[in-house]
């Protein structure tokens, strides 16, 4: 099983295609729920040379961001490109 670790905000990188996903009332109403309950269930990021790329998990790390977090918890598990 895999274990969350922190990952600074700064070194995950959002695909443009998953960022267009984004819903602003989501992020808020998860934001709330983070600040009441903390975050329960990690982001999935996968390395990619200098960075990391996010694989699941967009609103909850832009919930993480907009309370001002500097890191996200995150499962780092291994993807092969296509």
């Amino acid at each position: 099983m895999l274990d969350a670790v922190p990952i600074a905000l700064d070194e995950i990188y959002v695909p443009a295609k998953r960022r267009r996903t984004r819903d602003d009332d989501k992020v808020d109403s998860l934001a709330l729920d983070i600040l009441e309950n903390g975050l329960k269930n990690p982001i999935h990021v996968r390395r990619d040379e200098a960075r990391y790329v996010l694989l699941e998990g967009l609103h909850r790390l832009e919930a993480v961001r907009a309370l001002g977090e500097e890191t996200v918890d995150a499962l780092v598990v291994s993807a092969k490109r296509r």
